[in-house]
């Protein structure tokens, strides 16, 4: 849990569950009825990073990386957060976008956008540095 003295800083965001919560992430199925949820689009990302073989498959990695980045920036967004502020890791429902962000962090390593993965590794660390170790460096 990421402790903050800053007495100006916002309380941490702990988001309500998310929308596809109870649904297998991976369906398409599920995509197609929750295209709002951050954790459908990080685990299609992730499964997509994970079984890249060509340059075509990289670009599909990301865009579906993005997708799930601009999920999440909207659903924080949607429940107060202000662009920064701790994001809880222990927290269950934030998971899913701390995923969605790691992955858009993955993929852009994977078509060399290196300061992308700078700046998301840093979003990742200024939420929670737990997601970090959990999401990138495991």
């Amino acid at each position: 849990m990421v402790n903050i003295n800053d007495m100006l800083a916002p309380p941490p965001v702990k988001l309500p569950p998310d929308p596809a919560e109870g649904a297998d992430p991976g369906l398409t199925a599920t995509a197609l009825a929750h295209p709002d949820s951050p954790l459908v689009w990080a685990v299609r990302a992730e499964e997509a990073i994970g079984s890249v073989t060509s340059d075509e498959e990289k670009i599909q990695a990301y865009a579906l990386a993005r997708t799930g980045y601009h999920r999440s920036l909207d659903r924080l967004r949607a429940n107060g957060w202000k662009g920064w502020g701790p994001v809880p890791y222990s927290h269950e429902p934030n998971r899913g976008v701390l995923r969605a962000i790691a992955a858009l962090a993955r993929a852009a390593r994977l078509i060399g956008e290196d300061q992308e993965y700078d700046r998301c590794r840093q979003m990742l660390s200024d939420a929670d540095p737990e997601s970090v170790r959990e999401l990138l460096d495991s």
